[in-house]
């Protein structure tokens, strides 16, 4: 017996889906919001490699302005509002975190990872109150949103004072 039957109803066709998962990484269980995070994360370190940080920075606002989009369209396909396989939100933000990072240092960049995924799990305050109100696209991407901007202002203050 399948214990997610809603995942029967994406489309591996549709590019839309594909991307909301990201391409796979929401799949894996359990904690997919941390493995599609590391498919970011990796990603998004390659990107910064071979096109820099302000090209990551772009993919980062544009991941974020279709966004809404991706993730909507497929919570309304499964059923299913913010299901756990779908990761867009997270790749977009962890992109935010790793182009704005204080330095670009493999150790800030490994602080931008575990910082966004506790902020991203717990949902401190006014995250977790957007996150119960929003019932949308735009709330599915709010709240990684808020927690990549947590994250750079926690890194920041510690950059600051270290």
């Amino acid at each position: 017996m399948n214990k997610r039957p809603e995942l029967q109803k994406l489309n591996f066709k549709n590019p839309i889906h594909v991307a909301a998962i990201g391409f796979g990484s929401g799949l894996i269980y359990p904690a997919p919001g941390t493995w599609g995070t590391l498919a970011g994360w990796l990603i998004g370190l390659g990107v910064i490699a071979t096109l820099g940080t302000t090209a990551l920075l772009v993919l980062a606002i544009i991941a974020s302005l279709i966004g809404p989009k991706i993730c909507g369209q497929t919570a309304q396909d499964i059923g299913v509002h913010d299901h756990g396989s779908i990761v867009w939100d997270e790749i977009a933000a962890i992109w935010l975190v790793l182009a704005c990072l204080p330095a670009q240092t493999a150790l800030w960049a490994l602080g931008g990872f575990v910082a966004f995924r506790v902020f991203d799990i717990t949902k401190p305050y006014p995250i977790k109150a957007l996150d119960r109100k929003l019932h949308t696209g735009f709330g599915i991407m709010i709240d990684d949103t808020l927690a990549a901007v947590f994250s750079l202002v926690v890194l920041y203050l510690i950059y600051w004072l270290v």
